[in-house]
């Protein structure tokens, strides 16, 4: 798993591998505004990788700012979201981006995450990523991403989700959980009760041994370290 700070409040931009070459990216930040709009793309050609797809754990700005960059150098690498967190991309993506910017009073980045890539696929809950697209892919590779489980853990946003892969013992947590924290709830979408349902739930099926990927901050921690 490579993990990269990218964006104005350095996201965990995660590059998770597949087999054969292939790898999923979560959450790009990268942009233009941050001056580290290539530092995914360089890295993925440089270690001759190959993107199956975008897969967003929701849809804040922070978190899908380098939609466009990735475009730019994968035209058509899709692009997976929960369906409640849809409206937060796409070509009227400004109109909700632009609620918690101004709230925030960083106006200065509402074009960089303004009329971004539409979602191809909408993640469910109890599914995979395999089950949202229908991807092109080897059928090995296809196999590889649907070792990945959705969990939609609303709370953060309505559509909030994190990635389970329980053979491999690895939570993609998003902004959901932190090391000894968890996301805001004060946000366009965000609520304290759904939160507290979701880290209960996360709680009671999450293996304590599963190595956790938050969306900021430490890069990972065991399960059992948030007890």
């Amino acid at each position: 798993m490579k993990v990269t700070g990218t964006g104005p409040f350095g996201v965990n931009t995660l590059t998770v591998p597949l087999c054969d070459g292939y790898v999923f990216i979560v959450d790009p930040a990268c942009c233009e505004y941050c001056g580290d709009e290539d530092v995914i793309t360089d890295w993925l050609k440089d270690n001759s990788l190959i993107p199956a797809a975008v897969i967003l754990t929701h849809g804040h700005f922070d978190h899908v700012a380098g939609l466009k960059s990735l475009r730019k150098s994968y035209p058509d690498i899709p692009v997976l979201i929960h369906r409640e967190d849809s409206d937060m991309i796409g070509p009227d993506s400004r109109i909700l981006q632009s609620k918690d910017l101004s709230l925030m009073g960083f106006f200065d980045f509402i074009p960089s995450v303004s009329d971004l890539p539409a979602a191809d696929g909408f993640l469910e809950d109890g599914k995979t990523p395999a089950d949202s697209f229908n991807f092109n892919l080897p059928e090995k590779v296809i196999a590889s991403i649907a070792e990945w489980k959705v969990i939609h853990t609303p709370g953060h946003t309505k559509g909030s989700v994190c990635l389970y892969n329980d053979r491999q013992k690895l939570l993609i947590s998003g902004d959901t959980l932190f090391y000894m924290s968890w996301g805001r709830t004060d946000l366009t979408g965000g609520s304290e009760t759904e939160m507290r349902s979701s880290l209960r739930r996360l709680r009671e099926c999450i293996s304590p041994d599963a190595l956790v990927y938050p969306g900021h901050d430490r890069f990972a921690f065991k399960m059992s370290e948030n007890y």
